[in-house]
């Protein structure tokens, strides 16, 4: 039931791009984010859904009157430049052959990311996109909160098999950044009930998070925190708020869990950590030598035994920077960084200049907590290798497009949005002649 649920969903959306290309962006985001053929048991597990979804999209694109140039910032334009350099990396790498398929998966990911970008525009479009991105995340995240409950803590949670975020610390940091993005979503919502569901998803997620036995998770909701914490305007209720609640979520765990958590800082004792340090040892001094990168797979033997201080433990870097920077070398560390650090100027452009204008008071909300989202992905990604996962992307997307709506004041051009379904093109009564 599963499979034709989830592959009829899937034809039905490829239908839907032909005519509408944008609804093709999120039927892609919703396949390559939370991958729901992976929770299915027959046909649908390894159907190339993901590729049918790319070629409608990218038929819809061609036929579309209704795209423009991808290049709408700073950010955009260093993600361009690291497409080329992650390229030449592969190229020039120590295994082109071997490192092809994660390159090809990668550029699918980013050439996705530039087709959003030139479908994109309106309002509409950005909190379609704001729904499907961190709603896919919000219902694992969700499902994993409610297993943690039931289950007292005592298993981990993972991500869905086969796919960027299937291991437990990279599924937690996922979810550590999905909860500013409710926040958005719910301060958008006008019922009562909806911001109390929303509250409850939010505390699920959190739990989930938690539920994982991730440090690296642990760190960036706790950075997140303080970092909301500090730019509230409440600073006193927030404050309680939080004194009261966290205690109760540390305290539901078991004594497993705060024995992994109280390992963060007794990193020499702990294999994990070790090997991380070994990896980013490997990295650091794999830059200097291979000056273009080595391609997509640092974590190699042989490397190791030349470059580490600890040859024997051959680790992922598990870490965002390091991962680039054994892959990609100095260059490709530089331009990941740049596009990040231009969403962090573009999303803080939003906070202060959309906040002085009624129409565009929704786009402050997601300036405001898509840096907070971006706080967890710097402090959490530190510690876990998620430098290629789409959401982080996803949340560019969103605050390029965002500002471009500000700056080019859309609002005065496009008809008042009102949530519901009988606003997607195609769906609403059209006027009569």
């Amino acid at each position: 039931m599963r499979d034709i649920l989830v592959v009829g969903i899937v034809l039905l959306g490829a239908i839907a791009a032909l005519r509408h290309a944008w609804i093709g962006v999120m039927l892609w985001t919703w396949l390559s984010i939370m991958n729901p053929h992976r929770y299915s048991y027959g046909f649908a597990y390894d159907a190339p859904l993901a590729a049918i979804a790319f070629c409608a999209t990218a038929a819809g694109l061609l036929m579309s009157k209704d795209r423009g140039s991808p290049f709408k910032g700073g950010a955009v334009t260093c993600l361009v430049v690291f497409m080329v350099w992650m390229s030449l990396s592969t190229v020039f790498g120590i295994d082109p052959a071997g490192d092809y398929w994660q390159w090809n998966k990668v550029m699918k990911v980013d050439v996705m990311i530039l087709v959003a970008l030139m479908l994109l525009h309106s309002k509409k479009h950005i909190l379609a996109l704001a729904w499907v991105a961190t709603g896919s995340l919000a219902l694992l995240g969700a499902k994993g909160g409610l297993f943690t409950l039931m289950t007292g803590g005592n298993f981990r949670v993972w991500g869905p098999p086969g796919s960027f975020i299937e291991d437990n610390n990279e599924f937690a940091l996922s979810l550590v950044m999905t909860i500013p993005l409710l926040r958005f979503l719910q301060l958008q919502l006008t019922h009562k009930w909806g911001r109390l569901a929303m509250t409850g998803v939010i505390l699920l997620c959190a739990v989930g998070a938690l539920g994982s036995y991730s440090r690296g998770a642990l760190l960036a909701i706790s950075a997140m925190t303080i970092y909301l914490w500090w730019n509230g305007k409440n600073k006193l209720t927030l404050g309680l708020g939080l004194v009261v609640l966290v205690p109760l979520m540390l305290a539901f765990m078991p004594d497993a869990w705060m024995g992994r958590m109280n390992t963060i800082g007794e990193y020499q004792d702990d294999d994990s950590s070790m090997g991380r340090i070994s990896a980013w040892w490997n990295a650091w001094n794999l830059a200097f030598h291979y000056p273009f990168g080595v391609g997509f797979d640092a974590a190699r033997p042989e490397l190791f035994a030349r470059y580490s201080p600890y040859p024997e433990k051959v680790h992922a870097a598990h870490s965002i920077y390091f991962q680039v920077l054994g892959n990609h070398g100095f260059v490709g560390l530089f331009l990941f960084l740049s596009i990040w650090i231009a969403t962090w100027r573009s999303a803080g452009w939003l906070r202060k200049h959309a906040a002085r204008i009624p129409e565009a008071q929704w786009c402050a909300d997601l300036g405001s907590m898509f840096q907070v989202c971006l706080v967890g992905y710097a402090v959490g990604g530190a510690f876990l290798s998620l430098a290629y996962f789409d959401l982080p992307y996803n949340v560019m997307v969103l605050v390029v497009v965002t500002r471009v709506w500000v700056e080019k004041k859309y609002w005065t051009r496009e008809p008042a949005y009102v949530p519901g379904w009988r606003n997607i093109p195609g769906m609403a009564r059209q006027p009569s002649v």
